[in-house]
């Protein structure tokens, strides 16, 4: 199992800090991962992305330019990005940002309400747990309970009281794509 992933935003948006936990879960299980983050000059507002790859098998560069999934959390990074996920690939992204989402037939399409569900969980911080949690109810490459662990590596000690909202904002992110896919089936 090879899973190649870029994930894209604005700065502040936790673009970053989802690749990097996601790697770190991935670490949790011992599998093999590379991170690269890429980021304007503007650390919040300005675009940033990360590129994750999680493997068994030993990873022979963390430069892609092609991608199995993408995780877009705005309208320009859907722009750059859509059209670099291999046919067959998967884009899951934020609904209530992206006006225009990819019209492409040969891969998967999700969009998922994340910033509205992080709002009703009162921290809109948690957004991109939501997403990443709806990206592992459809490709499970980590358990959620790594991302647990790894959020205890990635988050300072002070924020580790908002573990269990990270956790309810990944399980919350699951159902969204779980009804997301419900829907589509219909």
């Amino acid at each position: 199992m090879t899973e190649e992933i870029i994930i894209a935003g604005f700065g502040g948006q936790g673009v970053l800090s989802m690749g990097q936990t996601l790697g770190y879960a991935a670490m949790v299980e011992k599998k093999n991962v590379t991170w690269m983050p890429s980021y304007g000059p503007e650390m919040r507002g300005g675009t940033a992305n990360c590129i994750t790859i999680v493997s068994d098998e030993t990873i022979s560069s963390p430069i892609l330019s092609s991608f199995d999934t993408a995780i877009i959390l705005n309208q320009p990074s859907m722009e750059k990005f859509e059209s670099k996920v291999k046919p067959g690939g998967l884009i899951i992204y934020e609904s209530t940002n992206i006006l225009h989402a990819s019209e492409r037939t040969d891969i998967e399409i999700y969009p998922i309400p994340a910033a509205d569900a992080a709002n009703k969980l009162n921290n809109v911080k948690v957004a991109n747990m939501v997403l990443l949690g709806a990206f592992l109810a459809k490709r499970p490459i980590v358990q959620i309970d790594s991302i647990i662990e790894a959020l205890k590596k990635v988050l300072p000690e002070r924020y580790h009281n908002l573990l269990p909202m990270n956790k309810e904002a990944l399980l919350k992110g699951k159902e969204l794509m779980e009804e997301v896919i419900a829907s589509i089936k219909k």
